[in-house]
This record gives structure tokens, sequence and C-alpha cells, in this order.
């Protein structure tokens, strides 16, 4: 399936999904993917003009590929212009994603203040194509076009302190680049701790905040995302790591910190 469809099949019925087993990441659904549905079935909830703002999400247990989850969600308030609202995907009545949205419309503001420019990486096209290796790589990956521009590469035991590069969907039908797309293409990087080991170890993020620029830039489902992220601190098998995505014009449209896992 493709990642449109699965956005459709949220949609439709979100009291029952099953992901393929060729979204998965290791044995559990590729997470990015789970926070993409979560919030397709959130937004649903929300009043028009209000886009989100931000998502903490936590990975509480590993959906398995191929059997339903359900995704629910409770509007806890709707104030004159922010809306907060709690996500949850269950499988097995177990819970297995937790997200909780603040979504606001614009408001006057005095205050304005520019971010950062992008960091400077070779242009897109001089970046070769990432390529996917079944069964060496998570599955989904056959889904995501990434061109690595920064850092090592996972298990090479490079001390680098940060990754990135660009990174789109593959094989998708152009249309307007969203936040759920933005969600699986966010977290379609691996941990930035992993270039720092020497063997193959599992890896995963535990917690993950998320803040969208808006509004969005409009891009589409084809133009490539450029991506950084930080390691600011690891010890004891966790790693903390802050990163950013922009668009092609240098836009900051994303801000992200993850609380990583690291097996190894």
């Amino acid at each position: 399936m493709k990642f449109s469809e699965l956005l459709d099949a949220v949609r439709d019925n979100p009291q029952s999904v099953t992901i393929p087993q060729e979204w998965s990441q290791g044995r559990a659904c590729f997470g990015g993917l789970m926070a993409a549905l979560l919030f397709e079935a959130m937004r649903a909830k929300v009043p028009d003009g209000r886009p989100v703002r931000s998502l903490g999400i936590s990975f509480v247990g590993p959906p398995v590929p191929g059997a339903p989850i359900r995704f629910d969600v409770e509007v806890l308030r709707d104030g004159k212009a922010v809306s907060q609202v709690l996500g949850r995907a269950t499988q097995n009545g177990e819970v297995m994603t937790l997200v909780q949205g603040s979504f606001g419309a614009p408001r006057d503001s005095m205050i304005a203040v520019a971010a950062e420019p992008a960091p400077s990486f070779k242009p897109v096209e001089e970046v070769a194509d990432f390529p996917f290796v079944s069964g060496l790589m998570p599955d989904y990956l056959r889904f995501i076009g990434l061109r690595w521009a920064l850092g090592g590469m996972p298990f090479s035991n490079t001390q680098s302190p940060a990754i990135g590069g660009y990174a789109r969907l593959k094989d998708v039908q152009e249309e307007p680049l969203t936040e759920a797309h933005l969600l699986a293409l966010v977290d379609a990087w691996p941990p930035a701790t992993l270039p720092h080991l020497n063997k193959p170890a599992p890896g995963s993020s535990l917690t993950w905040t998320i803040e969208f620029v808006q509004p969005l830039p409009a891009l589409t489902t084809h133009d490539w995302t450029q991506y950084r992220a930080v390691i600011e601190h690891a010890r004891d098998g966790y790693g903390h790591t802050a990163a950013a995505l922009w668009a092609p014009n240098g836009e900051l449209i994303a801000i992200s910190r993850q609380t990583v896992t690291v097996f190894g």
C-alpha cells in the first residue's frame, strides 16, 4: 500500500487500519507512519483554520504489521483559538502510540523573528541516492528517497555529532505536502547516534516532539526536504537529539526533538 492509501484508510475507518509488512521497522510498524495516521485522525476533529502547531508523541509499544490498529481521538479542549487533542493508537486492546497535539489559529502579534538559515549542504543533484537494500535495512525505506549529505552512515564507527541530507517520498502522485507527509520524512532518518556504533544494533525513538512552522510553504510530495539532526547528549543507551527540516529554498518547516534508545 502506498502512503496516500494508508492515509485514506484512516480517514475512512479509523477504528480498523491494517498496516502491511512492507511498512515495518524491524518487528514493528514504522513510527513515522503511525504518527502520521494518528495525526490524520486527530486533524479530522479540529475546526478549520487551526493548523497543527506541535505534537508530543510517545511510542509506547511496537504495533505489529498485518493486524488491525484502532485510532481513537479525544478533544480535550476547544478554546477561542487553540484546540488541544489527544490521539491514541491501540492494537489488541493495548496502547501502542500516544499523541498530544496543539492546533492553533493565527493571532495578531507585533513579534516576528526569522529562523536561522538552513545548513550548507551539497546541492541535492550532486548527492547520490541512498539505495534500499532488502534484508539489511528497515522495510519502510523502500518508500522513502534519502540522499546522505552530512555525517557517517549507521554502524560505521563514525564519531560525528550530526547527520543529515535530503528526503522525499518515493513513487507518489504529486500533491500538496502536508504535515502527515512531514512526519514520515522526519522520522525516516535513523537515530543520529547509530553512526557511533561499529556493528548493527537496534535503535528506536522513545519520545518525539515536533513543532511545525505555520503556514507551511507551498511544497509538493515531489520536492526534496533538507534535514539535520544533532546529538546533544548520549549515555546509558539513551540519546537526545535536536533536528530541523527545511524547504528547498532554505525556509524552516519543522523543529524536532527525540529521545532515542540504542541497544548497543
